[in-house]
């Protein structure tokens, strides 16, 4: 650790107020999250179905509202973006924890929603710029941060929803309080055009500037192709702790089970993630790590997929065995497959937008993931439900398996076909810059 905290330091001031920002910022949304549900259900006694609206709502506000938030942090700057999220997700969730009404609790929960997709973008955005050319290696550290974030925060969380939910509520929203004033004072202004590029005639519109993004085929191409990426990752969240119930039952263990399967993941990255981003991009292209890590990813389940072929062990030590070893070992390799993945999927998204409007890219990247997870867990759920009903509980690890195997055939294919390579602009200017 400290060797990421001393690589950390190499970068600009701007960076590395960044990476705590993320770090700060999931703390705050993860010590209250995971509880929220409980609270609207318990104390405040809502039906499932208006629970179940609630938290739809923020997730909505936030995937729908990305290309809307990337597209103003490129016309108004990152820092301008990023501070407007922090402030309305104080109001979001201090509004969480002092009202009990639902349309106020629906709006809450759609400011908190909103203020994902304003600050999301600008903040990578702004992280590519002042990383420069070593912006994979500060995309592994800002996932290092990002991860600490949520290990941290669910732990946070549920000592101060001991006291009260409220209690949870109000102390979040000071910390983001906190981190908007710090963010005001700190982070310096920043563009995504350089003033030759203003210079060289009037800004396009927004509806031109999205058309042109929809034209530039290889980025959709490259969108698409990593929506599985999201989709096996979130697993981790859903269908591994459904697994581990399943199989170990609802008591203590199953529990904890769950909460080992947090701590893989999120321990694994934070130890080994700038050693295995240094290793790959020491031996790999970029396309090339991209395709290892979806194939990663995918051989996750695996381990879930052996464990339906052995017989239900007759020992209470065996089925506990059972329900927990194989999918902590999903939740490392999925860990695994990201960690390879994620610091060059950001770089590319920068490469594929030619270095432009790449806020405006990395919102419309984020919504179009954002939508194939919704439909990628609406499917796996159904394959769960399916298999449990059927018989066949290997049904949903060997579609996910097979998910995998064709993310990874579909980024090998735009590697080698040379659709992840920069744009003709980037790939001029840097050779202007070699002269």
């Amino acid at each position: 650790m400290k060797g990421t905290l001393a690589q950390v330091r190499t970068y600009e001031r701007s960076v590395q107020l960044l990476m705590v920002n993320q770090f700060t910022i999931n703390l705050g949304f993860y010590m209250l999250m995971p509880y929220l549900a409980t609270h609207l259900a318990g104390p405040l006694g809502l039906a499932g179905w208006t629970v179940g609206l609630i938290l739809g709502v923020r997730n909505f506000s936030q995937q729908g509202m990305f290309l809307i938030g990337g597209t103003l942090a490129d016309r108004l700057g990152y820092k301008p973006m990023i501070v407007a999220g922090l402030v309305l997700r104080v109001a979001g969730f201090a509004t969480l924890g002092l009202v009990d009404s639902v349309p106020a609790l629906i709006a809450a929960s759609a400011a908190t929603g909103l203020a994902g997709a304003l600050f999301n973008p600008a903040s990578r955005a702004y992280l590519a710029a002042d990383a420069g050319e070593r912006r994979v290696e500060a995309f592994a550290l800002f996932n290092v941060f990002y991860q600490a974030g949520i290990l941290l925060g669910p732990l946070v969380g549920m000592v101060l929803t001991g006291v009260d939910f409220r209690v949870t509520c109000l102390v979040a929203a000071g910390i983001f309080a906190v981190l908007s004033l710090v963010q005001i004072r700190a982070l310096p202004q920043r563009r995504g055009e350089d003033p030759a590029q203003r210079a060289d005639g009037p800004r396009e519109g927004v509806l031109t500037q999205w058309r042109g993004i929809l034209r530039n085929r290889p980025f959709l191409l490259f969108s698409v192709a990593m929506i599985g990426s999201y989709v096996m990752n979130f697993q981790v969240y859903m269908a591994l702790p459904l697994e581990v119930r399943r199989t170990g039952g609802e008591g203590r263990f199953g529990t904890a089970a769950v909460a080992v399967l947090f701590a893989v993941s999120g321990l694994s990255t934070i130890l080994f993630q700038t050693r295995v981003t240094a290793w790959c991009k020491a031996r790999m292209e970029p396309g090339r790590a991209l395709a290892w890590g979806l194939f990663a990813m995918g051989a996750a389940f695996l381990p879930l997929l052996a464990a339906t072929a052995l017989p239900a062990p007759e020992s209470v030590t065996g089925t506990r065995l059972l329900a927990a070893v194989p999918p902590a070992l999903s939740a490392l390799l999925l860990a695994l497959g990201t960690m390879i993945a994620y610091p060059f999927e950001m770089d590319t998204i920068v490469r594929l937008s030619g270095d432009r409007l790449v806020a405006t890219h990395y919102g419309l990247y984020n919504t179009v993931c954002g939508v194939g997870i919704a439909l990628g867990n609406l499917l796996t759920g159904a394959a769960l439900d399916a298999a449990r009903a059927a018989g066949m509980s290997a049904l949903p690890w060997l579609a996910l398996f097979v998910l995998g195997l064709g993310c990874t055939a579909a980024l090998y294919g735009l590697q080698r076909t040379g659709r992840l390579a920069p744009p003709p602009r980037e790939a001029s200017a840097r050779e202007a810059v070699a002269a």
